[in-house]
């Protein structure tokens, strides 16, 4: 068993699901992979269950009925790697938009000490996005601005989902008060981190949309977002954050 875990939550991936498996347990570091999938009527868990013949003990698939949202499926996957021995846990989407060679230097970030938590970053050394239409990558942009002002996060993309834990964060941090379920899930993840004392590290990367499938992107989400970083700036003057503890 390797010490990272890969969580890719899926909904109808069929077109992505195999290759970015592939892709990863051919890098060099090996990563363990969790698929949690949210009941794809296209077959996606299917095609998982045939890869695990060839990936035993290194894949593994969690099957939920329905859509249960972003936030509820990478919750899931966390405690399921805290009941095991993983020391780095990772979020990362199924449809490339994030490379998977990008995981080794996530994973560099945490492992050297300098981070508890690393962020693939689209915006901290400009503006790196390939085809997106240029509204949506002025609403993200300008998204993770209007975060940093409310939030005072000092992070340029708060939303991004390409994100390596230390174990110990996802430790600390009460999961079972993590109240968002799409695009404010990152946010919030990210505010709590930073709440609770840990150290989080942009790391510079290249966000390519996806070729193949739909995007899960809508308005609802995206409002989420909007709204809920007040909730959570207001709601964090009346809570008290556990505190990472101190390695002395």
């Amino acid at each position: 068993m390797s010490d990272s875990l890969v969580i890719i939550p899926t909904y109808n991936e069929k077109e992505n699901i195999e290759n970015i498996i592939r892709t990863i347990f051919a890098l060099d570091r090996p990563f363990d992979i969790l698929v949690i999938d949210d009941g794809s009527p296209d077959g996606t868990a299917s095609i998982v269950k045939e890869l695990q013949q060839s990936f035993l003990n290194r894949l593994f698939l969690l099957e939920r009925t329905g859509k249960l949202g972003l936030g509820t499926a990478y919750i899931t996957g966390f405690k399921w790697s805290l009941e095991r021995a993983y020391q780095y846990v990772f979020e990362m989407d199924a449809d490339f938009s994030h490379n998977p060679n990008d995981l080794s230097r996530l994973y560099d970030a945490c492992a050297s000490g300098t981070a508890d938590m690393a962020v693939g970053s689209r915006y901290v050394s400009g503006v790196n996005v390939v085809n997106w239409p240029m509204g949506r990558v002025l609403m993200s942009y300008y998204a993770s601005k209007y975060v940093c002002m409310i939030s005072r996060l000092k992070i340029a993309d708060t939303t991004a989902g390409f994100v390596c834990y230390r174990r110990t964060v996802l430790e600390t941090i009460n999961l079972d008060n993590i109240r968002f379920k799409g695009y404010a899930f990152q946010i919030e993840m990210k505010f709590t981190a930073s709440k609770c004392g840990f150290t989080i590290q942009e790391v510079p990367i290249v966000f390519v949309n996806r070729e193949l499938g739909e995007s899960k992107m809508n308005s609802s989400i995206f409002g989420e977002g909007l709204f809920g970083v007040i909730q959570l700036k207001i709601g964090s003057w009346f809570k008290k954050y556990p505190q990472k503890r101190s390695t002395l």
